[in-house]
């Protein structure tokens, strides 16, 4: 599917969009604000095969029957209960990461495991004493719900909010080091679909050469997105939004600093017009355009 192009989607008002979503007493709003992203980049279901929630994880068995053959992994704590809102992504009809997985680069836990892992298999750690998640009393470990490819960095909610329909995610950061990735479980699969869709459906500019002043004018005309930074192998990127473009600014780690994504060509062209720069040479056609139908 082509994204529909005729409708601007002004995306530094998405802030307001989240806001609103997130201020819902449930989590309908949020998942209506995943469907319309998705949609506007370009996404739609493809009715084929999907990664079912309970399919098991090959590899992991894999290494717990090199160490015990016979043993039922203790890495679950079923007196644990799962928060409503995950059992709530993996049932949706239009849930990009089940249909599609192989543009997310990520493994999903399920059930969630509990770090630190008693098994060895997890290797980050649970959350240290004065931790701003939990209280002393509470506790301290966290249940995984999603892996980066390698197992590099992986997200969770505190064992202590399992009970919450919809807790707050952590990411695993240098060290260990837990830290807050998005204020709720449905806002953190929005916000992997923004870290991952409008690679495959966008039109990109990647690291352009921006002067120290074009790069402060990218910031003056783009706005937040309202989405906390993205923490992915020692990566710290805030998402700017503007009309049909996203454009995620990486001050961490990583080989590239700025990546521009447009829902039209056209509209890179205006931003860069507005930075008073030429991007006609650098700018990339969407993965998908190479796509069989």
């Amino acid at each position: 599917m082509k994204m529909t192009e005729a409708i601007e989607i002004d995306y530094s008002r998405f802030q307001e969009r989240l806001e609103a979503a997130g201020n819902a007493r449930d989590t309908t709003e949020r998942w209506a604000l995943l469907r319309e992203f998705q949609e506007e980049w370009g996404y739609e279901p493809t009715g084929g095969a999907r990664w079912e929630r309970d399919e098991p994880d090959a590899h992991k068995e894999y290494v717990a029957g090199l160490a015990s053959p016979d043993a039922e992994p203790e890495d679950v704590d079923r007196s644990l209960p799962i928060p409503a809102a995950l059992d709530e992504w993996w049932d949706l009809p239009f849930n990009s990461f089940a249909d599609r997985c192989e543009l997310y680069w990520t493994n999903p836990v399920r059930p969630p495991t509990v770090r630190p892992d008693p098994t060895g298999y997890g290797i980050a750690d649970g959350l240290p004493p004065g931790n701003p998640f939990v209280g002393p009393d509470e506790d301290p470990r966290v249940c995984v719900l999603m892996a980066e490819n390698q197992y590099c960095n992986e997200w969770g909610y505190p064992a202590a909010r399992a009970h919450l329909a919809d807790p707050p995610v952590l990411v695993t950061v240098a060290d260990g080091e837990w830290v807050l990735q998005s204020r709720s479980v449905s806002e953190f699969f929005l916000h992997l679909a923004a870290a991952r869709l409008p690679a495959h459906y966008g039109w990109t500019v990647e690291d352009p050469a921006l002067s120290p002043e074009a790069m402060t004018r990218l910031r003056r005309t783009l706005r937040p997105m309202g989405l906390l930074p993205w923490r992915e192998l020692g990566s710290h990127t805030e998402f700017l939004g503007g009309p049909d473009v996203i454009a995620c600014h990486n001050t961490g780690y990583g080989d590239t600093e700025l990546v521009v994504y447009g829902r039209t060509e056209e509209a890179l062209r205006r931003l860069a017009d507005t930075l008073g720069t030429d991007w006609s040479a650098e700018i990339t056609e969407p993965e998908s355009h190479h796509e069989e139908p």
